[in-house]
């Protein structure tokens, strides 16, 4: 099982230790995209803050986050798993799992991202300010420059398994699941069950907790109607949809 996960906007700081070792990222058939991306945003970043400001949509109030993106190359890194924070992330919990569990998150989880393409909860990075929505004066819009890049890379990646797709929007756009692998793809929507409605907060707290809970479960399925199978067996209220759309339905919001 592979499960393709949103970064999160809010970051921890970059650590103490030894800084970004690029070689050493999962992935390595992304690395000269990833380079395209880090000396382009660093360079701007050091060139002209107002401008950098601009480009990467920040408020005054987050005028901080230019100067960290020019310290890339310097800041300690630490895995990704640390870095990503916010509410998918707390429900998830990485830091509480098992060893057991955690292992099978080494192993199944990818992060989207605006600057790497995607990494792995274990891979080192620093602290950084790039969506996915970000257009580069150089590079131009970056979902269409990951696209390209992931288009023989993500295919590989996905294995033989399911890949249970949970990323946002902007994220979804960086690479589509083609042929055989759409057709063992699975996305959720999470819904309060007394509304249907789709609650931004709620549906990220639930994703997270069903991550946290196939992880634990050392659930393995190969397809979305294996997915249903073992979300139920975990006590989820499931519904199926068209072309591997699921439906969680949670009573109370929390």
């Amino acid at each position: 099982m592979l499960v393709l996960l949103p970064p999160s906007e809010g970051k921890a700081a970059s650590g103490r230790g030894a800084p970004l070792k690029p070689e050493s990222l999962s992935l390595p058939g992304l690395a000269g995209a990833r380079a395209a991306v880090l000396d382009e945003l660093v360079e701007l970043c050091v060139a002209d803050e107002e401008k950098a400001r601009e480009v990467l949509g920040l408020s005054e109030g987050l005028r901080g986050e230019v100067a960290k993106n020019t310290e890339l190359r310097t800041a300690g890194a630490r895995p990704a798993g640390e870095i990503y924070t916010g509410v998918l992330y707390d429900a998830l919990g990485l830091a509480t799992l098992d060893p057991a569990a955690r292992k099978r998150a080494r192993n199944s989880l990818l992060v989207f991202s605006g600057l790497w393409g995607a990494v792995r909860v274990d891979d080192r990075i620093p602290s950084y300010r790039c969506s996915m929505g970000v257009k580069l004066p150089g590079l131009g819009a970056l979902v269409a420059h990951w696209r390209h890049a992931m288009a023989t890379v993500m295919p590989e990646a996905a294995g033989d398994g399911l890949v249970l797709d949970l990323r946002s929007s902007a994220y979804v756009s960086a690479w589509k699941p083609k042929g055989e692998v759409a057709a063992r793809t699975a996305t959720v929507r999470v819904l309060h069950a007394p509304t249907r409605k789709v609650v931004s907060h709620f549906n990220k707290a639930t994703k997270g907790r069903i991550v946290r809970s196939l992880l634990e479960a050392g659930a393995a399925p190969k397809d979305p109607a294996q997915l249903v199978e073992a979300l139920r067996d975990l006590k989820y209220v499931v519904e199926e949809g068209k072309a591997g759309a699921l439906d969680v339905l949670v009573d109370e919001i929390h």
